[in-house]
């Protein structure tokens, strides 16, 4: 754990860990509930920021405008579409933390200054921001250089292992290699385990960023407690 984690911890919570295939993913809900509440049971100077991703819902809106009209919809109204899923899973988030949340969902990144509860859940903010991106201008406002990604896999791999079974997966990479993996255009809806508009912000600003599965709170535990764990530092 680098000492800059002591006291805020940035995580970038994938939408398809939230919902998948349609339905909203309450055992995941569940386990982030107890670790959080875990954690700043330990340290109370700890505060977590939970940026929320939009999943499947958002896909499901983008085709279902486009059967309806029978082309595809504009890459402005798939970004929105993607930002109010990502405000409506950020809400459900805020639910759960009800009791300990700041009571807003953190939508415009200029304020997050003043936040001083002990969870603070933010959503996408705008066409062309990833909540990727939102997640790292968040490490920006407090000059934090690590952040957490969880997603749906629990490694990032050396090319896509949908296409190449021999896929190796990567314990470390250069931000310079990750760039040269996933590019550097933001395309709404993309699965890549970090936005490439995302990783060219968080590489100008020295922020290290450990992707690990959300299914394995075991593994993040590790983490956390400075031990060997499966997952991907990318720096």
């Amino acid at each position: 754990m680098g000492s800059s984690y002591t006291d805020k911890v940035i995580i970038s919570v994938g939408g398809s860990l939230i919902v998948q295939n349609g339905g909203i993913n309450t055992e995941f809900l569940k386990k982030l509930n107890t670790f959080v509440r875990e954690q700043l049971a330990k340290n109370k100077n700890r505060q977590f920021f939970l940026v929320t991703g939009g999943g499947t819902i958002a896909r499901q809106y983008r085709d279902a405008g486009e059967e309806v009209i029978g082309r595809k919809i504009t890459r402005d109204d798939k970004d929105w579409l993607g930002i109010h899923a990502t405000k409506m899973n950020a809400h459900l988030v805020r639910t759960i933390f009800r009791d300990i949340a700041h009571p807003f969902v953190l939508k415009h990144y200029e304020i997050i200054r003043k936040v001083e509860e002990p969870v603070v859940v933010a959503s996408g903010w705008k066409p062309g921001w990833s909540t990727d991106y939102c997640a790292v201008m968040v490490c920006e406002d407090y000059g934090i250089k690590e952040m957490i990604n969880l997603s749906n896999i629990s490694q990032v791999f050396d090319k896509d292992p949908k296409q190449f079974p021999d896929a190796k997966p990567l314990k470390n990479i250069s931000w310079e290699d990750f760039r040269k993996l996933v590019g550097d255009e933001w395309i709404p809806g993309m699965n890549s385990p970090f936005d490439p508009v995302a990783a060219r912000k968080a590489h100008e600003l020295g922020v290290k960023v450990i992707v690990l599965d959300g299914n394995d709170f075991e593994n993040i535990e590790k983490y956390f407690r400075g031990e060997q764990f499966v997952g991907t530092v990318i720096e």
